[in-house]
């Protein structure tokens, strides 16, 4: 999206930039902030969006992204060392610091890539920087380089710190003489012009030891290199320069080396200044309560509760849009109504959340498809052009209308002020006709009757006004969109004391045709406002409901719920006494010992296990009616191909491969399956983003087993040495507990498993599954400790 200086000036976009960037860490974010432009396309936005809302995500789920204090921006340095070929080694400390946080930051948004893939938009712009900052390890953090930086750098510097010592001895025996000390103005040996020296007093000058190097500021007294110290300080300058050569040709090395990766440091520096710039970001929009908007393609805007940030508390938040229903918005209403601030308002939101930033508004605002802004607001009086303010405003618009198209926001403030009120309000008029027919959107402001009533009547042209309190002369600065303003202008010179008989003519002065005009508007406000407490009253009615309701289906919910769990324990305690009963039986026969006793006792138990089964057949039924209802058949949903469904008694979610009939083929981890449609359920949105607990059947380590098994479908010779490994790896893994899933049928599988898990010494007990744990259809294991 495209903004001219004279659009940010107006809008005062660097004042706003200011009040955000007091929250950066760095001058980097300040940097970045004064740098930043909208961006030139919806896509491109997008993806500020993204990756502003994964930062802002990771520091409410995490923590802070890695951070160094006491950052300053290196570009300008490297743009001098490109000229002069050498930094120095406090600006190569600070590269060096750049780069650290750059490979910390680019391995921990590497590391977090899966869960925050917005990442991936940051990371690519952050290099290996490791060769650069090993060679700059010669620096230390005060910008001086270390003795080790070079063999001869170190021996220089050896023979000085050996020579200090000497020049030190020397100079102590100096002080030490009476009769010199006598000739010195301070008893401090000093370096003068590379040459260590005394102050000597001017009177002192003939007699005195030894060679002048300087004269102090006052003229007075005189800086003498002592005899004793001539051959020290010649070869302590010459170690000196042979130090400083060296220093110079390390700092020359090292800057070369980093000339070599200047787009490299520069991306750096822009991707560090804009993490910091978001923190700010971030840090605003917790405490102003500021929003990031939904983004569309439509061309359009529709702001709620939007504040422009510079008003600070005193702010009221206004409701703005255009380009749903309507292109033009014309506002109107009385001076210092408000009308500008809503102009300005608008573009602000629109342009910081186009530069990717969260907006002062409210949740739900949208921003869409704006490829710039144009706007003429406030006085353009010029004295040295020697034109006036209507000619001004005629020359910007004239300038404006050149590049405007179809997908430009126009804001026009005041249009038709300055001139004759007839032609102003005809110009104004066929100004917007023409926007109307280019499509762009309009935001305009006006006092003039005719204006409003063009929009009134115009497809595609909606009005709005700022609403005035009659009674305290104030402005409520509401935008109220469908009504026309008042001017109001007669009466409020009458509140503020102007002659009656004044405005009373003024009034009389007005033609019928603007008295029918303001007494409509008049009478439409007025049902606004009758309008206005019938819908509060309304909605107010409207909520008692929706929360009577919901307390209604949840006390249904919770009948229902308690009504399945009551049925359910109550046929899973039957089936157990039936159960029990039935071993019970098999038991006393087996130890009758009579043969025919006991074959008489056998086909008793026989006649009577029909019954037993029918017990047990109409408790899986119940709750095979139960899941049924469930289903994507009960409730006709249409499943295609790659939806996301749950296998009724399952925790783990399966994909939709292929559709036949009445059955579906879903995948479920590693394993492709059969299904009925009545075995089948979707899964909510909110179920897709939890972590997938996939159903495995073969497992061949310990280490990942999962908490369950399928082995339905399967004959007895199949599934039973799967269900016996798995109990054994499961019970190795460490789980408490696990779920075995055979599904119904006829029960033979079901009971296989259960007699298995009889003789099996590890096992404490197991049951068949609750009512939200997949009923008859499954066996929970649970493990002795």
């Amino acid at each position: 999206m495209y903004l001219n200086e004279r659009v940010y000036s107006n809008l005062e976009i660097d004042k706003i930039l200011r009040q955000i960037t007091k929250y950066c860490r760095s001058e980097l974010g300040v940097y970045v902030a004064s740098i930043t432009k909208p961006a030139k396309d919806i896509d491109e936005l997008k993806k500020r969006h993204e990756i502003y809302i994964s930062i802002e995500n990771y520091r409410n789920k995490k923590s802070e992204l890695p951070w160094l204090n006491g950052l300053t921006p290196v570009a300008q340095y490297l743009c001098e060392a490109e000229e002069e070929g050498i930094l120095t080694g406090a600006q190569l400390i600070k590269i060096k610091n750049l780069l650290s946080l750059s490979m910390k930051l680019k391995d921990k948004l590497n590391e977090e890539k899966e869960s925050f893939p917005a990442f991936s938009l940051i990371t690519q712009y952050l290099r290996e920087f490791a060769e650069e900052i090993a060679a700059l390890s010669v620096i230390d953090e005060e910008g001086r380089i270390y003795d080790f930086a070079s063999e001869k750098l170190k021996e220089a510097r050896d023979f000085i710190r050996i020579l200090r010592e000497e020049i030190k001895k020397k100079s102590n025996n100096i002080m030490n003489d009476s009769a010199i000390t006598s000739m010195l103005q301070e008893k401090v040996l000093v370096i003068r012009n590379g040459r260590h020296s005394f102050l000597v007093r001017q009177d002192a000058l003939s007699v005195f030891p030894g060679t002048v190097v300087d004269r102090s500021g006052s003229g007075n007294s005189v800086y003498m290199e002592p005899h004793s110290l001539l051959k020290l300080n010649n070869e302590f300058t010459s170690y000196r320069n042979i130090e400083q050569h060296e220093e110079q040709k390390i700092l020359r090395t090292l800057t070369a080396l980093i000339l070599k990766r200047v787009k490299a440091i520069i991306d750096a520096e822009h991707i560090i200044g804009t993490i910091d710039l978001y923190y700010a970001l971030s840090e605003k929009q917790k405490i102003d309560k500021w929003t990031i908007p939904q983004i569309t393609k439509k061309m359009m805007f529709d702001l709620t509760k939007a504040k422009h940030p510079l008003l600070n508390e005193n702010a009221t938040p206004i409701d703005i849009k255009c380009g749903e229903n309507f292109n033009i918005l014309v506002i109107t209403g009385p001076n210092t109504g408000g009308k500008t601030v809503a102009l300005k308002t608008a573009a602000v939101c629109i342009t910081l959340g186009w530069m990717g930033f969260p907006i002062p508004a409210g949740e739900g605002s949208k921003l869409g498809d704006i490829n710039a802004i144009y706007a003429d607001i406030g006085d353009e009086q010029s004295i040295e052009q020697s034109l006036s303010t209507f000619s001004a405003h005629v020359a910007n618009v004239t300038d404006m209308l050149k590049n405007v198209s179809p997908n430009s926001l126009v804001l026009l403030d005041e249009l038709g002020a300055g001139t004759d009120p007839e032609e102003g309000a005809a110009l104004g008029i066929a100004l917007l006709e023409w926007l109307k027919d280019k499509g762009s959107l309009v935001l305009a402001t006006t006092h003039h009757n005719p204006i409003k009533r063009y929009a009134l009547i115009t497809d595609k042209i909606e009005t709005a006004s700022v609403e005035f309190n009659s009674t305290t002369l104030s402005p409520t600065y509401r935008i109220l969109i469908g009504i026309p303003g008042k001017s109001n202008a007669i009466l409020i010179a009458k509140k503020l004391g102007m002659p009656e008989e004044i405005t009373k003519r003024a009034s009389q002065a007005i033609n019928g045709h603007e008295v029918s005009m303001e007494g409509l508007i008049e009478e439409l406000q007025g049902k606004r406002e009758i309008m206005e407490r019938e819908t509060i009253e309304v909605e107010k009615a409207r909520t008692k409901l929706e929360k009577l309701k919901e307390d209604y289906e949840e006390k249904i919910k919770q009948i229902e719920e308690k009504k399945d769990k009551l049925i359910a324990d109550a046929d899973k305690k039957a089936v157990s006494i039936v159960r029990n009963a039935e071993e019970s039986a098999k038991a006393l026969i087996k130890n009758l010992g009579n043969a025919e006793i006991e074959s008489n006792a056998r086909r008793e138990l026989e006649k009577k296990r029909s019954h037993f089964h029918k017990i047990e057949d109409s408790a899986i039924k119940r709750e095979e009616k139960k899941i049924a209802q469930q289903s994507v058949t009960a409730k006709s949903t249409v499943l295609k191909v790659g939806d996301t469904v749950r296998i009724i008694g399952t925790k783990g979610t399966a994909t939709v491969l292929e559709l036949k009939g009445k059955k579906a083929r879903v995948q479920a981890g590693v394993v492709e399956i059969e299904v009925p449609l009545t075995k089948l359920t979707t899964v909510s949105e909110s179920e897709k983003k939890k972590p997938k607990n996939d159903v495995q059947i073969k497992v061949s380590r310990p280490v990942g087993v999962p908490s369950s098994i399928m082995v339905r479908k399967m004959t007895v010779d199949e599934a039973m040495p799967i269900v016996e490994q798995y109990l054994d790896q499961a019970y190795c893994a460490g789980y408490d507990s696990v779920t075995v899933i055979h599904g119904r049928g006829e029960g033979i599988l079901r009971r296989e498993v259960q007699e298995l898990c009889k003789r099996t010494p590890y096992v404490l007990e197991h049951n068949l599954g609750g009512p939200n744990e997949g009923g008859y259809g499954v066996t929970v294991v649970r493990f002795k400790k």
